[in-house]
């Protein structure tokens, strides 16, 4: 496995596998790898033959400094675990070899007002722009995205098809713990009664799973029976319980076509979020989560 630092250094190593006619699959993240990272390169190697994985912990995504500051850090132990899972190439840029003299930015407003959108401010730009940057270095084939932060993933979707980026776009399905966490870097800040409680959130997309196959498609009926399993659990406090329509994440007051159930809730400091696609043609009904 090769690990670079620099642009030139990236551009030079995917050139090199494409001389050898090899189709390139990309994964960006921001380190401290987990399962969920190394399930998005597993994907990524059914579609291209050569992998490569990006991490920077991308200053401009977060609302918070004290946030930034804290994100864990642990390259060496990235490093293995990428090797491991069979990525060729590790991109380590840093802030001024990103950056440079910024003046540019890519946003957008439709797909980012709800959801996580409306708490965190900015966040989205930031991850739009480092994501479109890393395209035009890397100029990948394929680009595996987890379902977990859908938001990001159907926008990033959307980006891709907007501005003509020639990459495939893939969602990968939610890794999870046992018992249904939804894997976050995240996760660590938990006590163990914590992540206890914070089972209700998958309990709830099980029970809305349950109701949407026996035939209930009002919202407000499934959101009341999703609430009061969430609530059971005693949580910090629920951000959100919002259906929206997977085409452009806006509000959806029944669920129809395409759509996604999506949760954020704070057990003790730690904010946890996850979702469900549901995909509905006559009378089945496809759950993803």
């Amino acid at each position: 496995m090769d690990i670079v630092y620099s642009i030139a250094e990236v551009r030079e190593k995917i050139s090199e596998a494409r001389t050898r006619g090899l189709g390139v699959g990309f994964v960006p993240t921001m380190g401290f790898l987990h399962e969920g990272h190394l399930s998005l390169v597993r994907e990524s190697q059914k579609h291209t033959a050569y992998q490569v994985m990006s991490i920077f912990v991308n200053r401009m995504q977060f609302n918070d400094p004290k946030d930034f500051d804290a994100y864990p850090i642990d390259l060496e132990r990235d490093f293995k675990l990428a090797s491991e899972a069979g990525v060729d190439l590790v991109f380590v840029p840093d802030e001024k070899e990103i950056y440079r003299d910024r003046k540019t930015y890519i946003d957008m407003e439709l797909f980012t007002d709800h959801l996580c959108g409306s708490a965190r401010p900015g966040h989205f730009r930031g991850v739009f722009t480092v994501v479109g940057k890393l395209f035009n270095i890397i100029q990948p084939d394929v680009s595996v995205f987890g379902q977990k932060d859908i938001q990001q993933a159907v926008s990033i979707e959307k980006m891709v098809f907007d501005l003509n980026f020639p990459v495939k776009i893939i969602i990968s399905p939610t890794v999870r713990e046992e018992g249904g966490l939804a894997m976050s870097s995240r996760n660590k800040h938990l006590k163990e009664t914590e992540r206890k409680s914070a089972l209700v959130i998958y309990r709830s997309l099980q029970k809305a799973e349950e109701m949407l196959k026996t035939g209930e498609r009002r919202w407000d009926t499934i959101r009341s029976e999703m609430e009061k399993i969430i609530a059971s659990g005693c949580p910090r406090s629920i951000d959100y319980i919002t259906a929206v329509s997977y085409a452009d994440l806006q509000p959806a007051g029944t669920l129809a076509d395409r759509s996604v159930i999506a949760i954020a809730s704070f057990f003790g400091a730690t904010r946890l979020i996850d979702n469900m696609i549901v995909e509905l043609k006559g009378d089945g009904v496809t759950c993803i989560y």
